[in-house]
């Protein structure tokens, strides 16, 4: 089996955000958070919403650009709900999951989480291999930060 997948928030604007994803990814079983340019981090509301998941958030790494927190990783997934062209294909968010535990055990995955209000840039997505999507209303496809890595936490670990 494969290891745990790196959870990698871009350009994160709440902190409470940060602090519901390491909760969202300690219950879920997953440890290893890296935040790329986060505009508050370390701050007091990330650990608030991480509700006793301060491990994760002592832990996580900080990094300057999206290249340097993919660093090791060899198979890389954008979260996006919005359709896009990239090259490589679209997966579910089951299908992706399932493709993270498929990958041998001695290659690395990173799942990659956009931007609040916009995610992650058509550049940013060039950088992942595949592009995932969680089928949602259509009407109404915004999820929260956290939320999307809470499914895909849990897709993993199904």
């Amino acid at each position: 089996m494969s290891h745990p997948p790196r959870i990698v928030l871009v350009a994160t604007s709440h902190p409470g955000n940060i602090g519901a994803t390491a909760r969202a990814m300690k219950t879920m079983g997953l440890g290893e958070l890296h935040l790329v340019a986060p505009a508050c981090f370390p701050d007091p509301q990330a650990s608030a919403m991480a509700a006793g998941a301060d491990d994760i958030l002592e832990h996580a790494c900080v990094h300057a650009d999206l290249p340097a927190a993919l660093a090791g990783c060899h198979w890389v997934a954008g979260l996006s709900a919005r359709p896009r062209y990239i090259s490589g294909p679209t997966l579910s968010a089951r299908t992706g999951a399932e493709a993270v535990v498929q990958r041998p055990a001695t290659e690395r995955a990173a799942l990659v989480f956009g931007r609040e209000r916009t995610g992650l840039t058509n550049a940013e997505l060039d950088l992942c291999h595949v592009r995932i999507n969680i089928p949602a209303n259509p009407d109404y496809g915004s999820l929260n930060l956290a939320a999307a890595v809470q499914v895909m936490a849990y897709e993993w670990r199904m």
